[in-house]
């Protein structure tokens, strides 16, 4: 492998390319949510959560190098193989890129993700050592949902456009986006909750030792799988049914995280508990179908879930966690 290649696996690794393929579908499930099918601000607000994603990652192994060092000698900063000036020096770059992509889909999508990208900022930094850590990272996942329905919601240009033209009241009001973003929690809640559950499990990747995290996760797997076909069903097209989508995405979903948190619970050593927390990120993909499918968006869901695949061919090369 040459200089070159090893410096790129490098920044592969620090970035956790494989998870990046979990980030597009918090936004398309949020513009499911609102009832609108992805449109401009929508790859807008996916561009900016890829960015503010991939800057938690950097600035996540920026504020873990010292203790890295002792558990994960080899990850790129530990090892020598990238600065910490420059994995903070990306944090920074991949931060303001997020917010400049935002502002481009409106400003309920700019105030989404720079409250998104100070709860990353804060997570990093303080947040992720205390017990307030799970929560933090859990809404910064459900800030993502709303990211994408904020941005999906407010076209961009929409108010110059309707200015051009000599009309009023083409964009949306007001009321009319905070009534669209209220339909988006739910969907938003689901996604925090499965969030909240592998952070849960991600803080004793390392050490091990603890089986009522993965036993909590496992909890709310059932739960959330059970809640998910109980959504909005919607006939989404002739021959598909929005309900039959929801319940197959949702197996996958339960299939995916059971085995790997059940052998965690049964031995909860660094080994299994790191393929638990891998599990339950990868699990998102399916997670994010179900909803969008439950949503009445069969095309979404099975965009989103396209990228499983994709996820599982990277994931052996490079680690999600």
């Amino acid at each position: 492998m040459t200089g070159r290649a090893q410096h790129l696996r490098a920044w592969a690794e620090l970035l956790r390319l494989p998870a990046l393929f979990t980030v597009p579908g918090d936004a398309l499930a949020g513009a499911s949510a609102v009832g609108l099918r992805p449109g401009r601000g929508t790859f807008l607000a996916i561009g900016s959560s890829l960015c503010l994603y991939e800057a938690g990652m950097a600035l996540n192994d920026w504020a873990d190098r010292a203790e890295d060092a002792v558990d994960r000698p080899h990850r790129p900063l530990p090892s020598g193989r990238i600065r910490p000036a420059a994995a903070l020096a990306a944090a920074g770059g991949l931060t303001a890129a997020g917010l400049a992509l935002a502002t481009r889909a409106g400003r309920p999508a700019a105030l989404a993700a720079g409250t998104l990208a100070a709860t990353v900022w804060a997570y990093d930094l303080g947040l992720k050592k205390t017990a307030a850590g799970p929560v933090a990272m859990a809404a910064a996942r459900g800030l993502d949902v709303l990211l994408g329905a904020a941005a999906t919601l407010t076209p961009p240009r929409c108010g110059q456009a309707s200015r051009k033209a000599g009309r009023v009241g083409t964009a949306p009001r007001a009321g009319q986006q905070a009534h669209g973003l209220s339909n988006a929690l739910p969907t938003a809640s689901i996604v925090a909750a499965h969030t909240l559950a592998v952070t849960t499990v991600s803080r004793n990747e390392t050490q091990g030792g603890n089986s009522t995290a993965p036993l909590g996760a496992l909890a709310t797997t059932v739960a959330l799988t059970h809640q998910l076909p109980a959504g909005r069903r919607v006939a989404a097209a002739p021959g598909l049914s929005g309900s039959t989508l929801t319940t197959l995405a949702a197996g996958v979903y339960a299939v995916a995280t059971a085995r790997p948190y059940f052998h965690a619970v049964l031995n909860p050593s660094p080994p299994l508990t790191q393929s638990a927390v891998g599990a339950g990120i990868r699990a998102l993909i399916p997670l994010q179908a179900a909803l969008a499918a439950r949503n009445g968006a069969p095309a979404t869901a099975l965009i989103t879930a396209a990228l499983a695949p994709l996820a599982k061919r990277i994931a052996p090369k490079v680690s999600v966690t």
